[in-house]
């Protein structure tokens, strides 16, 4: 019997959801470590991850420990979807590689830019327009690229959802709090994205995730940006970090 694979992640930050929900499509059974990021760079975590950054697995059933989302998805992939649920076979090879360059997208491009567009628009100390916008247009030239080759399909390879489609799902999903736009107008311009999105949304895979990191925050009473609630800046926050400081708020 496969014993859970362990899921390291603090609960706001969308890398950790991407390997929960192809966890969640391959019913590969596993349990969520979650932990609050004032101990992302203290043991137990740093010793697991030197790079203090989530998510990260171990897995009982192969004394695997591995780090990076990308690297844990392949690895999931390898290891679990032996009926070929989420990828393709060698038979396939052109789709089965081109699987893996759309991760590679994600993991070089969304995750980092919808990050620093998050981050410049709402926690760094200094508003620089001339940084968010830059930021802000390169998360809509991804979306326009994700729109053109989603014309006309439901997927981005072949003719089923694969673990390509899942990994923007995190991201995509929190697009209105890295770039300046109301939830409802997050995918206006870009009508392919928007329905491919609410397919993979839709599925209980996925309300499974919004459930388990809703009641993960309210846990460790974080706000959406990852801050505990009530902390003035993200600033405040780090400079507690560093004292050992708690961070909680006082009742």
């Amino acid at each position: 019997m496969t014993e859970p694979i362990c899921v390291w992640l603090t609960p706001t930050i969308p890398n950790p959801w991407k390997v929960v929900l192809i966890l969640n499509e391959l019913k590969v059974p596993y349990e969520i470590r979650s932990f609050r990021f004032d101990d992302i760079k203290r043991k137990p975590f740093i010793d697991l991850n030197p790079n203090a950054s989530v998510p990260a697995i171990e897995d009982p059933n192969t004394g695997v420990a591995l780090w990076e989302s990308g690297a844990i998805i392949t690895y999931i992939i390898d290891q679990y979807d032996k009926d070929l649920t989420l990828t393709y076979s060698n038979d396939r090879l052109q789709d089965k590689h081109a699987l893996n360059q759309w991760l590679h997208f994600q993991m070089s491009l969304q995750g980092p830019f919808f990050h620093q567009a998050g981050w410049f628009n709402y926690l760094h100390p200094e508003k620089i327009p001339s940084v968010q916008d830059r930021f802000n247009s390169e998360c809509k030239r991804q979306l326009s690229v994700l729109d053109g080759v989603l014309e006309g399909r439901d997927w981005l390879v072949g003719e089923k959802m694969t673990y390509a489609d899942l990994s923007f799902v995190p991201w995509n999903d929190i697009l209105h709090q890295c770039t300046p736009m109301a939830l409802e107008d997050r995918f206006k311009e870009f009508p392919n994205v928007k329905a491919w999105h609410e397919r993979m949304t839709a599925r209980e895979s996925w309300k499974a995730i919004a459930e388990a990191r809703k009641r993960a925050m309210e846990e460790q009473d974080l706000a959406w940006t990852g801050m505990p609630r009530g902390m003035p800046t993200y600033k405040e926050y780090l400079d507690k970090i560093g004292k050992g400081e708690d961070t909680r708020a006082k009742d």
